[in-house]
């Protein structure tokens, strides 16, 4: 099976970008877009039940924490779910469930109830995003497969913009309840349309399904064109026998670490920033209008953050260029901390918007899924996120009580330390993935 892999492996590698390619995105990318806009949306939802008194700090917290729980579970079940029945599968269960759950989070009459719609909501938001990042790297040809996990980065997160100048415009009018129906509305159409998604060819020769595989490589061959400049990729050292536990043995382990404090790191600092800037502003006497439309001017910077990684992770690769970002992340929330004038702290917050895409891109789109071999892949991933989002179950009651304690300071603290962290592992323990064939990598040790 191992050879068959390898062949597999390098036909699709070799492959020139075609319409078959754009469309495996596509349909990736629209669930993943739907799922990061449920997930964002949450910034000005609770800013506003906040200043209508639905809703306290405290019950903002127990949101966030709800959500990051079901992210957790979910993150895990769908590692667990995608290697076992496909990434198909698993894509389009997650996709009805957090669907479902937004409709029901647009009825719930009460904050406590809305909670409980959230966790359910979370099942769904963390299931998605282990199993896109990894789906996609199966598909994409090793050349070019940082730069399509960086649009696909891209497209998501414009949510991240896009969900904050909707709320801003539907919020104020017309209440928080219509941001979870936009949701529940595009998930639905996404799931019909994405019964057309393939299987991944790789996934399939793992679970000995030589023809499924052969079906799907061969309509991708009759759709592109063919590099044959590209060598064939060697055979990993142990195909088709890693299993869960070989995650946490070597010499997968030091993978493992380093696909955890990658994305510990990279969620702290996002959701340390991005899920409190509307509630702080709130808190420091602004309007939910005004908050949310400098929200929207700060959050901006996601999108063009994104396109940098895309831009860049080809170039500079995905290792040093995590270390370079985290040290320009350090630098520019200590500026973001420290000014008061309103045009300073929407241009130095729009620069920690754009910081944290980059790394979103270099880390969590790129880095990660391709750490582990295609039939681990998705519980690698799964356990990184699960580490990730269990640690992020807590961050909301720090921030909290940093905030009134110490003020943005105490959060700069927080978010300089998880950047740190991440400079040394990477510096000390890193490898390059950067335009190496799946195949490669899974047959090298660490």
């Amino acid at each position: 099976m191992a050879n068959e892999a390898a062949d597999i492996g390098w036909r699709l590698d070799r492959l020139n970008i075609s319409r078959f390619h754009w469309r495996v995105l596509a349909l990736i990318a629209s669930g993943m877009f739907f799922d990061s806009f449920d997930l964002y949306l949450a910034s000005g939802v609770l800013g506003a039940m906040v200043q209508s008194g639905e809703s306290t700090l405290a019950l903002n917290a127990s949101f966030i924490s709800a959500t990051f729980l079901g992210m957790m579970i979910g993150a895990w079940c769908a590692g667990l779910l995608g290697d076992r029945f496909g990434r198909k599968f698993s894509y389009q269960f997650n996709l009805m469930l957090f669907g479902g759950a937004s409709l029901a989070g647009a009825f719930c009459p009460t904050m406590q109830w809305l909670i409980v719609a959230r966790f359910f909501m979370g099942l769904g938001l963390g299931a998605e995003i282990v199993v896109g990042y990894g789906t996609i790297s199966e598909f994409i040809p090793a050349r070019h497969r940082g730069q399509f996990a960086a649009l696909l980065n891209l497209i998501i997160n414009s949510s991240l913009f896009l969900a904050t100048v909707i709320g801003w415009a539907v919020i104020p009018k017309f209440g928080w309840r219509w941001m979870f129906a936009i949701v529940a509305v595009g998930a639905f159409v996404v799931w019909f349309l994405r019964r057309s998604l393939p299987e991944s060819p790789r996934w399939l020769v793992r679970q000995g399904r030589i023809d499924e595989a052969e079906k799907i490589v061969n309509r991708a061959e009759a759709e592109s064109t063919v590099n044959k400049d590209v060598a064939a990729a060697p055979v990993a050292a142990k195909g088709g026998s890693y299993t869960l536990g070989d995650l946490f043995r070597p010499p997968l382990l030091v993978r493992t670490t380093l696909a955890v404090v990658v994305t510990v790191c990279l969620l702290t600092f996002n959701f340390a920033f991005v899920g409190w800037v509307p509630t702080f502003l709130v808190k420091q006497g602004l309007g939910i209008s005004n908050s949310l439309g400098m929200s929207a001017l700060i959050f901006a910077g996601g999108p063009l953050g994104s396109l940098i990684g895309l831009l860049l992770c080809e170039r500079i690769g995905r290792r040093w260029g995590i270390v370079a970002f985290s040290a320009i992340g350090i630098a520019v929330s200590a500026a973001y901390v420290s000014v008061t004038d309103v045009t300073l702290v929407v241009t130095f917050g729009f620069l920690v918007s754009c910081v944290i895409y980059v790394l979103s891109s270099l880390s969590i789109a790129c880095y990660v899924p391709e750490l582990f071999p295609t039939e681990v892949r998705l519980r690698g991933s799964g356990v990184a996120n699960t580490a990730g989002r269990a640690v992020n179950i807590a961050v909301p009651y720090a921030i909290a009580a940093t905030f009134d304690q110490f003020g943005l300071y105490g959060v700069l603290g927080l978010i300089s330390a998880a950047l740190l962290l991440q400079m040394v592992m990477l510096a000390t323990m890193g490898i390059e993935t950067k335009q190496r064939s799946l195949e490669e990598l899974a047959g090298q040790t660490p």
